[in-house]
């Protein structure tokens, strides 16, 4: 049953979760989002340069949340998961830099996940997946 860290840094929010494969279905074990409306609040958007700072800040502390939360430990992982694109560069630097060094440190394998096609194949966990075929827009 392989466990898997996702880390998500496209635009805003910094998350963090947990899945396991069960007999291939995905189990969420944990999941922590640290938003950042109220940063950009002022500005009407989002501004890139204060995400890509605002993730930096909370990378660690998000992992580790969710590691905490699942009773999981890093030696406990056989994979780590990124979104690669699309979204902010800045943004996406700091997750990729992150996950490539934890699975570099882990020698675990590092999986790139393309945001849109992990907004998809979300639909799939949880307590009521969809079932193949389904329909995206």
């Amino acid at each position: 049953m392989p466990i898997v860290l996702g880390i998500e840094s496209s635009c805003d929010d910094t998350a963090a979760a947990l899945v396991r494969d069960t007999n291939g279905q995905g189990e969420i074990l944990s999941s922590v989002v640290y938003g950042q409306t109220a940063l950009h609040a002022d500005f009407g958007g989002v501004v890139p340069e204060i995400a890509a700072r605002a993730h930096a800040e909370k990378m660690d502390h998000c992992v580790e949340e969710a590691l905490a939360t699942s009773g999981l430990a890093f030696a406990d992982l056989d994979a780590i998961a990124v979104t690669s694109g699309p979204g902010l560069i800045g943004s996406l630097l700091v997750g990729l830099s992150f996950a490539k060094a934890l699975a570099y440190r882990l020698r675990k394998p590092l999986v790139s996940v393309h945001h849109i096609e992990g907004h998809l194949a979300s639909a799939r966990l949880g307590e009521h997946p969809l079932e193949l075929p389904f329909l995206g827009l």
